[in-house]
């Protein structure tokens, strides 16, 4: 896809690991990433589950529920590793919490010599985490925290998933951010979110005839009118709405 140099391209990705610290020898068991170009996700996602070579711990497995028999027959991290920097460059990736799959990733890369390098050679990161934190300091800032705090529906998440995740996290980032979440259209994902919002809409439009209607009276109408004659005077006649 040919993009215009100003429109930045953001993966949101997230990853799920066989335990929490890559130096004690965990691995990443999946990877999930959603693309999101001009505040709109496009439905080319990328997601790989991978062999770790090891177990995961108990606690580890009790969140994302991947077994080792599942994964027995995926791929390797090197396996894919050059189709993924490819997928990933250039980008400006988010991430909930970012150190830890920033580490796990670099930890992966690191384990295949030097010449992947480091994932910030290939993109910039951004921890939506650090973000939740300073718009909402002192509040629960976990994925399913924010969720909630932005009505956004997760209700088909019973365990972590990478790329469900990713998913869900794109939709918190762009209300956190404050634009439109779900209703890009174009867009080739299947998004609960999407299809609840258009039957709201419809729902309302169908029942257009039961909205109460207020109208201004005559001294809000005079306010505006005196509101606009200033927006004209500063303008130069260019106030748009007397034209």
């Amino acid at each position: 896809m040919d993009l215009d140099k100003n429109v930045v391209r953001q993966i949101v990705l997230d990853t799920e690991t066989t335990g929490l610290e890559p130096s004690h020898g965990h691995r990443i068991i999946e990877i999930g990433a959603v693309e999101v170009i001009g505040r709109t996700q496009t439905g080319n996602h990328y997601h790989q589950y991978l062999q770790p070579d090891r177990e995961s711990d108990e606690a580890a497995l009790a969140v994302h529920g991947i077994t080792t028999e599942f994964l027995a027959d995926k791929p390797r991290f090197a396996d894919v590793v050059e189709d993924f920097l490819n997928y990933v460059k250039g980008a400006q990736l988010i991430i909930h919490n970012a150190p830890f799959d920033v580490g796990f990733i670099n930890h992966e890369l690191k384990m295949l010599g030097t010449k992947w390098g480091k994932i910030e050679d290939y993109c910039t990161v951004l921890d939506s985490l650090v973000m939740a934190r300073e718009k909402h300091p002192g509040q629960k800032n976990n994925l399913d925290a924010l969720c909630r705090r932005y009505d956004i529906n997760n209700s088909h998440r019973e365990l972590h998933g990478a790329l469900l995740d990713s998913e869900i996290l794109a939709d918190v980032y762009l209300a956190m951010t404050g634009g439109q979440v779900s209703l890009g259209l174009g867009a080739e994902g299947n998004n609960t979110d999407s299809a609840d919002n258009i039957s709201a809409i419809r729902r309302l439009s169908a029942d257009r005839s039961k909205l109460h209607i207020q109208y201004a009276n005559t001294e809000e109408l005079e306010s505006h009118e005196k509101r606009l004659q200033t927006i004209q005077k500063a303008s130069d006649g260019k106030c748009i709405w007397l034209q």
